[in-house]
C-alpha cells in the first residue's frame, strides 16, 4: 500500500530536485526517501515480494546537513546494495541524528525498472525548514 505524501520533482539542467512537504520533521525523512525511490525505479510486477529490514543511523551538523547525509545512506543502499526501499520507519529523531528501518527488496529486473540514475545527494540548495504545512524539503540530486 503506497502512503500518501506531497513532493514535486524540481527541472534543474543536468541535474533534477525534489521538493517534500510533510506534516512532522520524522514523515518529512520518510516522505523524502519514498519520493526518491518514486522518481528512480518503479515496481512493474504485482504481488508482494519479499521484504526485508535494516536499520541505519546517521548523523548531521544541522537539519539540511543531516538529510544529505541520510539520503546518501539510502541511495547507497540502492546503487551498492541493490536494496530498494519501500518503507521507512524513522525509529527516533533527535537533534540532528536519525535512526530509521528500512523495509527493502533486492533489486530484480523482472519486478523493478529503472527509470533515473542519481549519482548524488547535492548540497546545491539544500533547504529543510518549517512550513506553513508543518516541514518542507529541498533536496538537488546530480544525474
Amino acid at each position: 500500500m503506497k502512503r500518501a505524501m506531497t513532493y514535486q520533482i524540481i527541472d534543474h539542467p543536468a541535474d533534477f530536485g525534489l521538493e517534500v512537504t510533510a506534516a512532522d520533521l520524522a514523515s518529512l525523512f520518510a516522505d523524502t526517501v519514498l519520493a526518491l525511490f518514486d522518481v528512480v525505479a518503479e515496481i512493474r510486477e504485482s504481488g508482494a515480494a519479499k521484504s526485508e529490514t535494516l536499520v541505519v543511523q546517521v548523523s548531521g551538523d544541522d537539519w539540511p546537513d543531516l538529510m544529505v547525509n541520510w539520503l546518501r545512506e539510502v541511495l547507497y543502499q540502492w546503487t551498492g546494495e541493490d536494496r530498494f526501499v519501500v518503507k521507512v520507519e524513522i525509529l527516533s529523531l533527535s537533534a540532528f541524528v536519525l535512526s530509521a528501518r528500512l523495509h527493502y527488496e533486492t533489486f530484480d529486473p523482472v519486478r523493478h525498472t529503472v527509470l533515473q540514475e542519481i549519482k548524488a545527494v547535492t548540497y546545491h540548495q539544500i533547504r529543510v525548514a518549517p512550513s506553513s504545512g508543518g516541514w518542507t524539503a529541498r533536496v538537488v540530486f546530480d544525474i
